[in-house]
Order: structure tokens, then C-alpha cells, then sequence
């Protein structure tokens, strides 16, 4: 059965929540701005001293008391208004539908098991802190509407850049590498801090707050890096698939070689059999892209604007209001779980839970899981090719680890029973992935019960040794807030050499939590400084079809949203590789 676009059963339904949320939105704006006006980032901060403007103490003053009488005024007007919203949460389904129309089904599928029986596929996670303007300010972050323009336009111009493949031919390296920011166009754009980004040519409609962005067909430039060699070239292998990010290490199939030296900055690296590089632009052609903290109504609606012409499919508003019965949902909910889903391939079937466990300023908002399944395409014997593809927010303070395994217990479940209601014995699956914010690192003592949950065991995570180990390799993604505006983090070409550098790194990058009444010895002795990653993009082989295998082609650490969250943007894409036994009969 296809996905309702709206959310309610009827357009009369739909009328009165729209009245009612309209009698609402006045006084809820008045008291958004009554906290806003009292809470200043660091950035705000820091440009009133460079100004040496003396004028704040006025501005909150004057502020703070004409926002408390207009809010009092509205107050009557939202109550009558909350009477009407409230009962109708009973029958709203737990997320709002977009889908674009097309011109031609086919322009949403993948055409590659259908031609060749292999594909490639790519995902994104990132936690983008849209919440009120208020509230945001307590994160250090600010202007949450433009922030959500901003970075609308910044995942566009990195999915949508053109397409540029490095063929390195040489003794030492094989392979394809994906380039830096630095051979590509340059267009000067600013947020907050001073933004140097380089960015492909993308045109802007001039009603910049709506986050139109006119998207440039994609096209493919091939560099060649000719240099003395015996062995044979690159072209004599197998052709990569179109419609795929074509940045595929092939050392790991070529003995396991390592990319020139002049090249590194420019592309990826490969350790543990694992390809990966801090990019400060999101991987071109991603095909699911998943958000978290989108709990601003209006911010959703202004990135579901400027993705649209992206990605076909996205789901938004996702989660329950209101009270809801017993057994689904432990509180009043003042916000939805914040998850965005947005992908280029149709959604089949999706289904919301909600976490019943959540404590504290966490129950507040309906954070739980979304389950997704897509349809990909056709493979060579013409029977329909989906994946599933599932994105969660987990219990955020820390010392509860009990709560987030419980959640971690649900999630297991309901991704098990999700994918056994929607299972087609006529379908082939070739990806099972669950991303989002797990609030927990592999890093921390205080985090070793979440660390250890039989859910590593289903789902592979690329960036995890084991049990409160990490790769060597592997960046914390979680950045200290009150550093979010320094000269070294504040742009993403500036975070991107950040990262890449251990001493510097560790000055923004969260610690680890200690053990309650234990001291912390982190890192151990010749382990580097990692930090706390809680963004985590996992997948799992044993769920998809016996005849597909899948091979890790990049696992990526973005630093195109800087300045904007204080979180660093995971990117993972996987070859799925269909026997060729399968693909020839």
C-alpha cells in the first residue's frame, strides 16, 4: 500500500490541527524569543565585543519584558488552541510523506543489478541540533531557521557536486581516489563564522529563506596520474557502476596498496581493510541521507524544500504528540523523535516506534525508531531488488547506560518483526542498515554497558575493534560546544585539517566519560586520541539475500557543516555484489 503524504486520515482532520497549531504558534514564538534573547552563543558574544557594542544588558532588558507581555497575551489564545491540537495527535500518523513528482518511475531506481548484477550504495548520518532557537542557544548554537537553509544548501552542493574520479597508476597505488575540495570551483558563502568553503558551481533562487537551490545536472571528470609502472593499468578491470560515488578504493582487492603520498590529502586512505578520509564536502551521491534533532517543524519543512529536488522521498515530522496510550509512550510529548529520512529511491513500507522508557528532559520528545524499506530496482532476473534501512536517536544523558540498552533491546526487535511483516519471498534485499545517534561511544568506561550489547553482533560497525576499542583510524564525532566558533573548527576546509591532526584534535573532540568514582586513563599507552563517537552508521549481511555479498568502499568523516551542529557527519557506502552464478541464469 503506497505512503499517505499527509499524516492525518482526512483533509477535515487536517483543517482543525492546522487551526489549532495556528492559535498556538503566536504564543509558542513569544516565549521561544523571551529565551532567546536572554541566551547568547559565543559567536554572538565574541562579535559584540569586536563591534564593542555596550548595548545588550538594553536589548535583554527591553526584550525579555515586551516578549513576557506578548506572550501573556497570546497565552489564552494558545490554551483554546491546545484543547483543539491535542485529541487530534490520536489519529496522526507518525510522519508526513513527501514525494517529488517524476516524469519516469525508472529515474528512481538503480539500474545496476538489473545490467550487471552489482551496485554501490550510500548513506549519511548527521545530528543537526534544530531545535527551538531557544533551546538550540543551550548547545551553542543560534538562528535555528537559518542554520537549517544553510544546511540544506551545504548537503546539496556536496551530493550533487560533479562527479571527479583520480585513476592512480603506479607500483605503490592503485585505485580511485576521490579529490579534495581544493580542484574544485570556488563560491564564497557565510554563515556565523567566516565560511571559505569550496563548493561547486550551484545556482541560488533569491528567496534565499525558503533554501531553493537549483541543482546542476551530475557528469563525471576523469583525471588520469600517469607515472611509471609495470604492472598492469586500472582499466583492465571491471567498469564501475554509474549512479554511485565513484571514490571506490581498489586496494583492497590489488594486495592491499596504499594511496601515493602527494595523494593522501586528496583522497582516501586504507587501514584495517577499511577505505576512509575526512572530506569537507558530504560524499557525492548519497542515496539515503537520515537526520536527527530536526524537532523545528519549520526547519523540517525548509530542508524538505531544498532536498526535494535531491531526493524524491522523505519523511519528516516523524514521531507523536501529545499523550498517546499506554504502553507506546511514557510522557507528554512535547517534540517528535527528530529523525529526517530522505532518499532517492521510493519508499515502500515505513513504521514508527517510539521509545515507552525515556527519562527526564529526554521524555520530552518522541525519540524511537524508523524502519524504511526502498525499492532499488529490478535485478538480472527481473524480481524487485529493496533494502531496508532504519535510523534511531537513543536516552542522551550520561550515567544511564541501563536505559539506552533497554531502547537497544527494542530496536533489535522491532527491526526483527518490521522486516518479517514486509519479507517477499519474490524479493531480493541487498542492504540492512540502521544509523543515527546512539548517545554512546565505544571509547568511554561510563558507556562499557552499551558497548558490550549482542546488537554489535547482528550489525557490523567499520569503525569498532571491539568492545570499548576503536580502529586506530577513527575520529571522535562528537565536538566540545563551547569551541564550536575557534579559527581552527570554524569552517570545513579548518576542521577538515583538525581532524586530521592528532594534537589538534583532541582540544575539540569530547573526551571520553569515566566510571563513576574512577579516574580516567585515556588513551592507553601507543594508542592514539580518539574521542567519543556517537554517530554510528552499522549494516548487517546475514538479513540480505545468500546470493549478495556486500564489500565497505568508504567509510567517510564530513566537515562540510561547520559552525552549524556540534556534531561531525558520518558517510558509509557499500558494494553489493550479487553472485555471478545468479547473474547469469
Amino acid at each position: 500500500m503506497a505512503l499517505q503524504t499527509s499524516p492525518f486520515p482526512n483533509g477535515c482532520v487536517a483543517g482543525l490541527h492546522a487551526v489549532g497549531w495556528a492559535f498556538i504558534l503566536p504564543c509558542f514564538w513569544f516565549l521561544d524569543r523571551l529565551i532567546a534573547v536572554c541566551k547568547s552563543t559565543t559567536l554572538e558574544k565574541k562579535q559584540r565585543l569586536e563591534q564593542e557594542c555596550y548595548l545588550q544588558p538594553l536589548k535583554v532588558f527591553f526584550g525579555s519584558i515586551t516578549f513576557f507581555i506578548l506572550f501573556l497575551a497570546t497565552a489564552p489564545l494558545a490554551f483554546l488552541g491546545f484543547l483543539l491540537w491535542a485529541p487530534l495527535q490520536a489519529c496522526r500518523r507518525p510522519f508526513s510523506y513527501h514525494r517529488e513528482p517524476t516524469s519516469s518511475p525508472e529515474k528512481e531506481t538503480h539500474r545496476g543489478f538489473e545490467l550487471v548484477g552489482k551496485a554501490s550504495f550510500g548513506f549519511a548520518s548527521a545530528n543537526l541540533c534544530l531545535l527551538p532557537d531557544s533551546l538550540a542557544r543551550f548547545n551553542n548554537l543560534g538562528h535555528t531557521q537559518h542554520r537549517a537553509a544553510a544546511i540544506g544548501q551545504r548537503i546539496v552542493q556536496g551530493v550533487c557536486r560533479p562527479h571527479i574520479r583520480i585513476f592512480v597508476d603506479s607500483p605503490s597505488s592503485c585505485g580511485t581516489l576521490s579529490p579534495s575540495s581544493s580542484i574544485l570551483p570556488v563560491n564564497s558563502s557565510s554563515y556565523g563564522a567566516t565560511d571559505r568553503q569550496g563548493q561547486p558551481p550551484v545556482s541560488h533562487h533569491s528567496d534565499s529563506a525558503e533554501g531553493h537551490v537549483s541543482i546542476p545536472k551530475s557528469n563525471s571528470r576523469v583525471v588520469c596520474v600517469p607515472c611509471d609502472d609495470t604492472e598492469d593499468p586500472l582499466s583492465d578491470q571491471p567498469s564501475p557502476l554509474l549512479n554511485s560515488n565513484q571514490n571506490s578504493n581498489q586496494q583492497g582487492r590489488m594486495g592491499h596498496r596504499s594511496a601515493p603520498r602527494a595523494l593522501l590529502s586528496q583522497g582516501l586512505r586504507q587501514q584495517d581493510d577499511v577505505p576512509w578520509e575526512v572530506s569537507s564536502l558530504f560524499p557525492a551521491n548519497v542515496d539515503i541521507l537520515c537526520l536527527e534533532e530536526v524537532f523545528d517543524k519549520r526547519a523540517a519543512q525548509k530542508l524538505t524544500q531544498t532536498l526535494r529536488p535531491m531526493y524524491g522521498h522523505i519523511l519528516y515530522d516523524i514521531g507523536v504528540y501529545a499523550c498517546q496510550p499506554p504502553c507506546k509512550c511514557s510522557s507528554f510529548k512535547f517534540f517528535n523523535s527528530g529523525l529526517f529520512l530522505a532518499s532517492r529511491f521510493p519508499v515502500l513500507e515505513a513504521q514508527y516506534h517510539c521509545f515507552p522508557n525515556s527519562r527526564g528532559e529526554d521524555a520530552l520528545a518522541a525519540k524511537g525508531l524508523l524502519s524504511a524499506k526502498v525499492l532499488i530496482g529490478q535485478n538480472p532476473k527481473q524480481k524487485k531488488v529493496v533494502g531496508y534501512f532504519n535510523c534511531t536517536h537513543l536516552h542522551a544523558p550520561e550515567g544511564e547506560g541501563e536505559i539506552r540498552c533497554e531502547q537497544l533491546n527494542m530496536v533489535t526487535k522491532w527491526i526483527g518483526d518490521f522486516q518479517a511483516a514486509n519479507r517477499q519471498p519474490d524479493e531480493d534485499i541487498v542492504f540492512d542498515v540502521l544509523c543515527g545517534d546512539f548517545n554512546f561511544d565505544n571509547c568511554s568506561p561510563d558507556d562499557s554497558l552499551e558497548q558490550s550489547h549482542c546488537l554489535f553482533e547482528e550489525y557490523k560497525d567499520p569503525c569498532r575493534a571491539g568492545p570499548g576499542k576503536e580502529k586506530p583510524w577513527v575520529i571522535g564525532t562528537l565536538l566540545e560546544q563551547p569551541t564550536l566558533y575557534e579559527d581552527d573548527i570554524n569552517t570545513p576546509e579548518n576542521l577538515q585539517r583538525t581532524l586530521e591532526r592528532e594534537e589538534l584534535r583532541k582540544q575539540y573532540i569530547s573526551p571520553p566519560v569515566p566510571a563513576e568514582g574512577r579516574p580516567l586513563v585515556y588513551p592507553e599507552t601507543g594508542q592514539p586520541w580518539i574521542g567519543r563517537r556517537i554517530d554510528y552508521i552499522l549494516y548487517r549481511e546475514n538479513s540480505i539475500s545468500k546470493h549478495c555479498r556486500t564489500e565497505i568502499e568508504e567509510v567517510t568523516f564530513i566537515t562540510q557543516l561547520a559552525g552549524l551542529t556540534d556534531h561531525i557527519p558520518v558517510g558509509l557506502r557499500l558494494n553489493v555484489i550479487m553472485d555471478s552464478d545468479c547473474v547469469d541464469e
